[in-house]
């Protein structure tokens, strides 16, 4: 698991999924997804203009998977993890390069661009209700 200033995946989920996606500025494409990979990407597109925008209240209602948020509740509140890592990502930007949706969970391989060099991740998503939720990144 993830884990940041020593607390274990409490405040380093949402830290490094923000981290994952940081780069060049450009708006993540959702129109190529259709049914339920479009929700998947909208999600992801959402996530990234929240990142954006340094919304950390949108990230912790709208973005983050339950598990995420009740982990930095416990770590002295989710926006007030966010808040400080937002300050350091300049600019985020990616291109989703695919997603696989299996029942309620998805996965979705991102690409950014920082300094020249590409980095891929992967994002893991949960449906909640009726919206795609990110859980974690790898």
């Amino acid at each position: 698991m993830l884990t940041a200033y020593g607390k274990p995946a409490a405040v380093a989920t949402a830290i490094v999924l923000a981290a994952a996606v940081g780069a060049c500025g450009e708006t993540a494409s959702t129109s190529s997804f259709k049914g339920e990979s479009h929700n998947v990407a909208q999600t992801i597109a959402d996530f990234q203009s929240d990142v954006t925008a340094r919304e950390q209240k949108k990230l912790c209602q709208n973005d983050l998977a339950a598990t995420v948020t009740a982990r930095l509740a416990r770590a002295g509140g989710c926006q007030a993890a966010l808040k400080k890592q937002l300050l350091q990502i300049d600019a985020p930007g990616l291109t989703i390069e695919s997603i696989a949706v299996k029942g309620t969970t998805a996965s979705a391989s991102v690409k950014s661009t920082y300094s020249g060099k590409n980095r891929i991740a992967t994002l893991t998503l949960v449906k909640e209700g009726s919206r795609w939720k990110i859980s974690a990144a790898h």
